[in-house]
């Protein structure tokens, strides 16, 4: 299928979701490495937003491209985990203009928009099905190690559910290709900064419990994260923290865009789909895990989240 997509093009654009998270750029800069290795008459291009840090060790990840150039059109668009066009952000005029366009993606949500699409729910990760595209002799260790960052960013170190037997025999084919499993693991997962473990423990401490403990919300305001001098990308792992609260079902984080406008994280258990909820609102993600940007107090959007948690879930109250 890849090798059938490629072949009719000599530009290439690779782009994924605004705010990119590990599974993001581990899929994209993958996507790039093997398209560079294997296809040398191809022109490729990766445009993200900026990076988290503890990523930009990924080969090509210098060569990201944060705006587009002025009239810039490609023969081929492949957009990977993102579920749809508009959460392409700055890049999605490229996508517009290419000739083809392509979606590889796992979200619940994402409605096959592109003219070609690989989209697969249950998948663990992008990263999954697009080393499922692969031909795995020619998966060189750069391509693996983005391969595998995706993976163990979007099963939170394969502990979800999303996490099948097949994303095991994959992470140990890629560890054969000579991935340091346990570096990459903390470099990119564990480790954190001194602010971010301060953001953490305030949200931790400011956390509240709703519907008789069976969800939690923490919030940060703008302020708050100015002070600490802490970014978006540097909140991620919050709501996984809350979501560990013993007796809870769905853990909802939320930090300030721009004055009462929020972006809004959800995990939860088999009890409550969290993506009709985060859909319901304009947003969308999985089943268990989901997001929106939704305008507001902090409490006014709890308790519009609260009453479609609540019927859900029922007389489970």
């Amino acid at each position: 299928m890849l090798n059938k997509i490629l072949s009719q093009a000599d530009t290439i654009a690779i782009g994924g979701h605004v705010r990119p998270d590990g599974d993001c750029v581990g899929s994209c800069m993958a996507m790039y490495c093997y398209i560079k290795e294997n296809y040398k008459d191809k022109k490729v291009t990766v445009y993200l937003e900026e990076i988290p840090r503890p990523f930009e060790f990924l080969e090509g990840t210098e060569s990201i491209c944060h705006e587009i150039p002025e009239d810039k059109t490609y023969d081929l668009f492949i957009c990977q985990d993102c579920g749809d066009k508009q959460r392409l952000g700055f890049a999605a005029p490229l996508f517009e203009t290419a000739a083809h366009t392509f979606c590889i993606d796992h979200h619940i949500s994402n409605e096959s928009f592109a003219e070609e699409n690989y989209v697969v729910p249950d998948a663990s990760s992008t990263s999954e099905l697009v080393y499922e595209l692969f031909d795995k002799e020619k998966v060189s260790l750069s391509t693996a190690e983005a391969l595998y960052l995706g993976i163990v960013h979007d099963t939170g170190v394969f502990q979800f559910s999303c996490a099948a037997p097949s994303t095991f025999r994959m992470a140990a084919e890629l560890l054969e290709k000579g991935v340091d499993a346990p570096k990459l693991i903390r470099d990119t997962y564990y480790v954190k900064s001194y602010a971010q473990n301060q953001i953490l423990a305030r949200a931790l401490m400011e956390s509240i419990l709703f519907l008789d403990g069976k969800g939690i919300v923490s919030s940060i305001r703008k302020s708050t994260m100015e002070f600490y001098g802490v970014t978006p990308k540097e909140l991620d792992g919050i709501v996984n923290h809350l979501r560990n609260t013993r007796g809870v079902k769905v853990a909802v984080f939320m930090y300030e865009l721009e004055t009462n406008v929020y972006k809004v994280s959800m995990r939860s258990d088999d009890d409550v789909d969290v993506s009709k909820i985060a859909r319901y609102y304009g947003g969308g993600g999985h089943k268990k895990a989901a997001g929106l940007t939704m305008a507001g107090t902090h409490y006014d959007i709890i308790n519009n989240l609260s009453e479609q948690i609540e019927l859900q879930l029922g007389g489970s109250l």
